[in-house]
């Protein structure tokens, strides 16, 4: 008798999925290579999901769904919520381990805004995560890490672009590692609203 096909999740399927992407862009990207990944065959990704292109669309739900977890276990893994927002930043570095793993980010990115399906959970993810963001700043406000006058929705609409803006610089520049990068750009954007100390330096 054969064996039993092994019983795999939803998760071990997407982080299988993500891990395969992580590696090549869309046109490398096969059920079969997610299937070697899952240690599973194709025919059980074609089962759960009908095609490759409702796996995608499924995980990018997936990304867009848990957004909002992500950033709170950020704020509640560290001390501050102007710690977490900066956490937060280099997190996003990790889509900029090389200056090849972020040209393949584009790729799916191309993807992304291209098509409607697609593009809508990426819009769903962006809002969610912005609000995320929000609640962080109006946080590091009332907690007197940043400055009392700070407009907490401006503000993380800033860093918002600021963040993905660091990512572009970084792949261009390829200086250093992209979490130092990005982590100096958010810094800058921040010191304006941090308070001073009686001796007129700001906070860091």
């Amino acid at each position: 008798m054969s064996p039993r096909p092994r019983k795999v999740t939803d998760d071990q399927l997407f982080a299988a999925t993500h891990a395969v992407m992580s590696r090549v862009g869309p046109g490398d990207l096969t059920l079969g290579a997610i299937a070697g990944e899952a240690g599973v065959t194709a025919a059980v990704l074609v089962q759960r999901f009908g095609s490759k292109r409702q796996l995608l669309l499924a995980l990018a739900k997936r990304f867009a769904d848990a957004s909002p977890s992500m950033v709170a276990a950020l704020a509640d893994a560290h001390r501050s919520p102007l710690a977490a927002l900066r956490a937060y930043a280099e997190c996003m570095a990790g889509l900029a381990t090389s200056p090849a793993a972020f040209a393949r980010g584009l790729s799916y990115l191309q993807i992304d805004l291209m098509d409607p399906e697609f593009r809508t959970q990426l819009v769903r993810q962006a809002r969610v995560t912005r609000v995320a963001l929000e609640r962080l700043v109006a946080a590091a406000r009332r907690t007197g890490e940043l400055a009392p006058a700070v407009n907490s929705r401006r503000l993380a609409r800033t860093l918002e672009a600021v963040i993905a803006g660091s990512l572009f610089t970084w792949a261009c520049y390829q200086q250093g590692r992209a979490a130092r990068w990005i982590r100096a750009d958010v810094d800058a954007v921040l010191a304006p609203y941090l308070p001073t100390r009686p001796n007129g330096r700001r906070k860091r």
